[in-house]
């Protein structure tokens, strides 16, 4: 039987690798990369696998890759997209496919590189899940004011709706957000986003899509 998203989200070493990576994370000072990050990401890549006509084994594929891509960061921040393909190697080797196998890898892998390359659409669909989930739930429980200080919690806690729209016939995946100006202003959105917003765009170019990026009804890109 071919393994399922469902498996994984139910394997105990994934699961405690999430919840350490979470942990070390705070430590470091980063927002939430836990369990609702993974879930959302998971669903959301699902969506756009589904939405722009790729097969169902596809589909499933990228919602695995994208529910184990944070998982490698107890191991390390830096190379933690290395740890996590790895670790989906060591812990899954030989209840895949070899093609699922390097497919769901290389997506890991290649979610967080400066020198990104796509080979693979479930690696296009992976980055903008990933890229595109801003919002206020992915902020630590902290003080108001101190996470007013940091400009990456700032803009996250501002962010009240995220969700991604695909047409297909118009051939564009857009990124809708609904932010509280009276908390960060647009130009500080940029400030921090606009590489991710790049590595979305380049994800939905190799997928033949062109990704766009829309603040309270009011379309940037």
């Amino acid at each position: 039987m071919a393994l399922k998203l469902s498996d994984i989200k139910k394997n105990k070493e994934v699961l405690a690798a999430i919840r350490e990576s979470d942990k070390a994370l705070e430590i470091l000072g980063y927002t939430e990369h836990g369990l609702r990050h993974l879930d959302v990401v998971s669903d959301r890549a699902q969506e756009i696998a589904k939405s722009i006509g790729m097969i169902e084994r596809e589909i499933e594929l990228s919602g695995m890759a994208a529910f184990c891509h944070d998982m490698g960061n107890f191991m390390g921040r830096t190379k933690h997209h290395y740890w996590a393909a790895i670790l989906f190697r060591q812990i899954f080797g030989g209840a895949i496919e070899p093609d699922e196998m390097v497919t769901v890898m290389q997506a890991i892998a290649n979610h967080d590189k400066e020198e990104m390359k796509f080979t693979n659409k479930v690696s296009a669909v992976l980055v903008i899940a990933d890229k595109s989930d801003v919002h206020q739930s992915r902020v630590r429980n902290q003080p108001i004011e101190q996470t007013m200080m940091d400009i990456h919690d700032r803009v996250n806690y501002a962010v009240t709706d995220s969700s991604i729209k695909v047409d297909r016939k118009e051939k564009t995946i857009t990124l809708a957000l609904t932010i509280n100006t009276d908390l960060v202003s647009i130009i500080e959105y940029f400030e921090i986003f606009t590489e991710r917003m790049s590595y979305c765009r380049k994800a939905a170019e190799y997928l033949g899509y062109k990704f766009s990026l829309v603040m309270n009804d009011f379309k940037l890109s």
